[in-house]
């Protein structure tokens, strides 16, 4: 599966895209790299340009971060001293076929997207890419909740709000290191697969009365649940771990006033698994590319 004959402009990121840019080498990809002139690593068939040098009518494909743009068109490199603009302007300028690739989108990179008419996939959108990632998240809670606790794992009571893609991971992940796991669901369904895994389900509208007796509570729901009225009945010791997308699912402002722990910590696979996280994203992406690439041959044959 080679992607010879594909050019590829790599935009921004951080330690995860060098996984990207280390696999579209290796299959002889043509790279054009923005935003990495503060990395030592040279790849070899891959150029690090500035963004106004790059070919843009040329391109097959643009990666962007995970994060893809900031909200006034910039994008930001851990490997640069200052943001790249990406422009409605520079994308006009690829062929109708470029595919652009992020993580997730915001009202600027839709408004684009809109604009230019170009196909834009958001990868965390994907249901793979999101249970892949849910490992390395469901590690860096375990991380997070030993630095922030005195007191085990095992035999704490653990409440885990939703059972998506992330959520079961993580109930999963506490109740194998022995904590006493809860989760909280609305649908049916959900309810029934907390039951046959061997955990406590509880409906989320009986969440204040549920967080009575609890150490932690984990929330992977991406709205505003657990509330001052559900953070006025957890016991004071409690730690909040927030892993639904910013703002999160808390209200961070009382549970401050309240003097209970609470922590925002969306994008975990990238600070504690860049590696693994880079990879994940890499084998998605040459697949979605590879059927490009198929796509284009048979409508030139």
């Amino acid at each position: 599966m080679m992607l010879t004959g594909m050019h590829i402009a790599i935009i921004g990121g951080d330690a995860r895209q060098l996984e990207v840019i280390r696999k579209l080498v290796e299959l002889d990809a043509k790279l054009s790299l923005v935003g990495f002139d503060q990395l030592a690593h040279h790849f070899t068939g891959a150029m690090k340009l500035p963004i106004g040098e790059v070919d843009f009518a040329d391109l097959d494909a643009i990666i962007l971060p995970v994060h893809g743009t900031t909200l006034d068109g910039n994008v930001n490199s851990v490997f640069a001293h200052e943001p790249i603009p990406f422009t409605e302007e520079m994308v006009q300028k690829t062929a109708r076929q470029c595919t652009i690739y992020s993580g997730i989108s915001n009202a600027y990179l839709d408004e684009l997207v809109k604009k230019t008419g170009r196909k834009h996939v958001q990868l965390f959108e994907r249901d793979d890419v999101a249970i892949y990632n849910s490992i390395p998240t469901a590690e860096g809670t375990v991380m997070m909740v030993i630095q922030h606790t005195d007191f085990t794992i095992h035999g704490s009571c653990v409440a885990v709000l939703g059972l998506g893609r992330v959520g079961m991971t993580v109930a999963r992940t506490f109740a194998a290191l022995g904590a006493k796991v809860k989760v909280g669901a609305r649908r049916s369904e959900h309810l029934a697969r907390i039951t046959e895994m061997g955990l406590v389900p509880f409906h989320l509208n009986d969440l204040e009365k549920e967080v009575r007796d609890i150490d932690v509570c984990i929330n992977t729901v991406p709205h505003l649940i657990v509330t001052a009225s559900v953070i006025a009945k957890m016991p004071p010791h409690t730690l909040i771990i927030d892993l639904a997308s910013k703002p999160g699912g808390t209200d961070f402002r009382y549970a401050e006033k309240r003097g209970v722990k609470a922590i925002l910590a969306p994008g975990l696979p990238g600070i504690v698994a860049p590696k693994t996280a880079g990879q994940i994203i890499a084998n998605v992406l040459v697949q979605l590319l590879y059927a490009d690439l198929q796509k284009r041959e048979e409508n030139h044959a």
